[in-house]
């Protein structure tokens, strides 16, 4: 087979989700509560439906796919896995570069492969309406996108900073029917409290989430919405590793290393964990796999965090999770790829990074723009700024080939396309991009301010 373009046939998308926790060496910390005791059900019960409670906590390897979420994710599914022949000739390298392309759901992107389950268990639970936050606006509009496909209102708090540089990506949500504020808002008490203490509070997801949530957790025909993090998010993006693995075995391929986008973990989380599952069962050729999560050095959560429990909002009204983090209170800088400014990781990625079983880098903004429009150059698909940081990895490394003559098999997951970016392309041909190497002094102080508890 050619495997330049290489496709599934829609009855060949999974039927199941793979569940890493099920090959976990040491059971994930379990989230606390406020009184530093494991959460309750009850407590997440407030915000989350039963069945995705049920998904958060399970240690099942595989977790079936209703129908009615198959039946939506066909609009889209499956996605192509490309090879970018041209950029191997640009570069010319001897690695062979593959890229599995999300851009071609809807909303551009990964994140409706969450979204839609998402929506619909909530539907199935009687919720009428759902809350959520959104950075970059991709997961905004995914989750606007699938409260219409399950007949849902849904309210989107979008970072302040985003609201401003992406108004097509507001326009998105909108058209989809959805509500979207711009965050820090006057809506709820957190946003009311940032705002008196800084008028001009550019916003972050941490106060987005605390928006979003104090509103879930206040009204019964409500539920919170949660685009990465979390374990029952990571459970469903399984789809593209799952997918990517089918399609390397058509064309007898196999990667020798995979890159991922990394700010909370669900696109990472996404396309390396059912590879990693073939490391876990022993297969020879998983043997020296190497799964890396790129994420921006100016939001370096994995590269210079620190491994606690902490909040995964800015105002502490979720459960403690142990995470890789810069504290809850962190305000990273206004870069463009908005779905990496979090202060916390996935504790799913955080616990295998921390076992040494992933490994993490951290790169500058404009080298990953320039690694962006040398792709676009070549391969057409003008990609999203997150997107840019794996492509930035997956370029070192194929240089890396071509110093030390390895004809290595690359694999990044290109999440989403840049259409509704281009201003900060403007930008950055416009010689305006600057890099931002978050201070050590920064972080130091933004830890200190970890909850004080199981620290170790």
């Amino acid at each position: 087979m050619d495997d330049a373009r290489v496709m599934l046939e829609t009855h060949e998308m999974p039927t199941h989700w793979y569940n890493v926790v099920a090959d976990m060496s040491t059971p994930p910390s379990p989230p606390l509560g406020p009184d530093g005791n494991p959460a309750t059900p009850e407590q997440m019960g407030a915000i989350f439906p039963g069945q995705i409670l049920e998904q958060e906590m399970s240690a099942e390897r595989w977790i079936p796919i209703p129908e009615a979420v198959r039946e939506v994710y066909k609009i889209w599914r499956p996605s192509p896995l490309m090879r970018a022949v041209r950029l191997e000739k640009a570069l010319d390298t001897p690695a062979r570069i593959y890229f599995k392309y999300e851009g071609v759901s809807p909303a551009g992107s990964h994140k409706p492969n969450s979204a839609v389950p998402q929506a619909y268990y909530n539907r199935e639970a009687g919720i009428r309406r759902l809350t959520t936050e959104t950075g970059a606006g991709q997961w905004g509009s995914s989750i606007s996108f699938a409260g219409q496909m399950f007949g849902l209102e849904v309210r989107v708090y979008m970072v302040k900073v985003s609201y401003g540089q992406k108004p097509y990506r507001r326009l998105m949500m909108q058209t989809w029917g959805a509500e979207v504020f711009a965050s820090p808002s006057e809506l709820t008490e957190t946003g009311r409290r940032i705002l008196s203490q800084d008028p001009d509070s550019p916003g972050s997801l941490g106060i987005a989430i605390s928006e979003a949530v104090e509103e879930a957790a206040g009204r019964a025909d409500t539920n919170y919405t949660l685009g990465s993090v979390l374990n029952h998010v990571l459970l469903h993006q399984t789809v593209i590793g799952l997918e990517a693995k089918k399609q390397f075995d058509k064309i007898g391929a196999y990667p020798d290393v995979i890159f991922g986008p990394c700010g909370g973990g669900s696109s990472f989380g996404g396309i390396a964990f059912p590879f990693l599952a073939d490391k876990a069962a022993g297969e020879k050729r998983a043997e020296g796999l190497r799964c890396v999560a790129v994420e921006p050095s100016s939001c370096p959560t994995l590269t210079k965090g620190a491994y606690a429990y902490d909040f995964g909002d800015a105002s502490g009204f979720t459960p403690l999770m142990k995470m890789y983090t810069l504290g809850h209170d962190f305000m990273p800088p206004g870069i463009h790829a908005g779905g990496l400014r979090y202060h916390g990781d996935s504790p799913l990625v955080s616990q295998l990074y921390h076992e040494g079983l992933l490994e993490a880098v951290a790169v500058p903004q404009v080298e990953t723009f320039e690694a962006g429009l040398l792709f676009a150059r070549n391969e057409g698909i003008i990609p999203a700024p997150e997107s840019c940081h794996a492509i930035r990895a997956t370029i070192d490394e194929a240089l890396r080939c071509r110093e030390r003559g390895e004809p290595k098999t690359l694999l990044f997951n290109l999440t989403g396309h840049g259409h509704f970016d281009m201003s900060a392309y403007e930008r950055m041909l416009a010689g305006q991009l600057e890099n931002f190497d978050y201070p050590a002094e920064a972080i130091a102080s933004s830890l200190a301010h970890l909850p004080k508890l199981n620290e170790g």
